[in-house]
């Protein structure tokens, strides 16, 4: 009778809530497995798993292949003349984390993306922000680097953060030819087309060049949402939206991107603005992330202090000649939203604040777009330094 109370008990907590997965990475060199859990009623708890110390002194970004259940994880340590590491890690499907390898890498990692061959090969793609560099690594990740681009400013910029180039995202582009590299320091946007039957990058296209002091950081190019991606490629020579949020004069940008006849990319920009109330940011607010789902924007606003003492996350609307507007402000429920995650069902945004080091999870309407109430929220570590590389440094879904 006992036995079967305890297995009835466990069966029926089971049917009362769900759980989903997440993982972090922390400056304090360690990468977080939470757990969100969800209930019958619609409630939530977020809360910390596991940890392992693993990927160097100071894991930056995760991106998370599904099928095969890695997460690669990108050490921001080194500089232009000492190595990082980029590790993979194996996630079990309750969370546990077990590193597989780890390859020494350009130092000052911070972001990566996927990207694949004409065989089915894949193949990965990291910025460098404090190596100046970046690299590309063939996968599974049994060897070194495949390329290491490594860069230098022709001249002396005026702004501090503009003392080197400093590569700060990697996108690629929608029909998966291109590979663009936002350089914060040297006002550029790389532009690199992929040999599919090498995977290696060609960088000898035209760059996106930016006014001195702009400081692009992060990227994304829209996507409609009726169109897949098998009809994407097939579009190649079609038009596609770029849109690029400037770190350090604020604005954001949208451009029409065309594939031109030499295999390259030429770029129109159509819009630029302030993606702030009254089109002005508050005196040193910066935008860091920026994310579409469905027909909306966002964009992550740092050190604005909006919903004091929290930071802000802007909603942008989308019209049909890719322009867009501000929608609304809502609270990021912490300090420095570094990055955010939206889960593939659209209804849950995962919001990572660098320096007060939390992770909130925000409701979203997706029907509407509309960002709503924090619903769990767990501290992670110990809270960071504004304007520091400390605290939380980046979040994924495990979807």
């Amino acid at each position: 009778m006992g036995r079967h109370f305890i297995l009835s008990w466990l069966a029926t907590c089971l049917s009362l809530a769900t759980a989903t997965n997440l993982y972090a990475t922390h400056y304090d060199g360690s990468v977080y497995s939470l757990s969100l859990q969800r209930s019958d009623n619609d409630t939530y708890s977020l809360s910390i798993a596991s940890s392992l110390k693993t990927c160097g002194s100071m894991p930056s970004w995760l991106t998370f292949d599904s099928a095969s259940r890695t997460l690669y994880c990108s050490d921001e340590s080194g500089d232009a003349s000492t190595n990082g590491s980029l590790t993979t890690l194996a996630a079990d499907q309750d969370g546990t984390l077990t590193e597989i390898a780890t390859v020494a890498a350009p130092g000052g990692g911070v972001h990566s993306v996927f990207y694949s061959g004409d065989d089915g090969t894949q193949y990965l793609a990291i910025a460098h922000y404090g190596g100046s560099a970046m690299s590309t690594f063939r996968l599974p990740l049994d060897q070194g680097a495949l390329q290491v681009f490594r860069y230098t400013l022709s001249k002396t910029k005026q702004n501090p953060q503009q003392d080197a180039p400093h590569p700060h995202q990697v996108i690629l582009d929608p029909t998966g030819s291109f590979i663009l590299v936002p350089d914060l320091g040297a006002d550029l946007v790389r532009v690199y087309a992929i040999d599919k039957s090498t995977g290696q990058l060609d960088g000898a296209c035209p760059d996106l060049t930016y006014p001195e002091g702009s400081g692009p950081r992060h990227g994304l190019f829209w996507q409609e949402n009726s169109i897949h991606t098998s009809q994407l490629k097939a579009r190649q020579q079609d038009t596609q939206v770029l849109y690029i949020v400037n770190e350090l004069d604020g604005h954001f940008q949208g451009f029409t991107v065309s594939y031109t006849s030499d295999g390259c990319l030429s770029f129109d920009e159509f819009q630029s603005f302030e993606p702030y109330t009254d089109g002005q940011l508050p005196d040193g607010a910066t935008p860091s992330e920026i994310r579409q789902a469905g027909d909306s924007l966002y964009v992550s606003i740092r050190s604005d202090q909006g919903f004091s003492p929290n930071d802000s996350m802007t909603t942008l609307d989308h019209s049909s000649n890719g322009t867009v507007t501000l929608h609304e402000l809502t609270s990021s429920y912490g300090k420095v939203p570094r990055t955010f995650v939206i889960n593939q069902a659209g209804d849950l945004v995962a919001i990572g604040d660098q320096s007060s080091s939390n992770v909130a999870i925000v409701a979203r309407d997706p029907q509407t777009g509309k960002l709503g109430d924090e619903v769990a929220n767990v501290q992670i570590g110990e809270p960071g330094v504004v304007g520091t590389s400390t605290g939380l440094s980046s979040v994924v879904w495990d979807e």
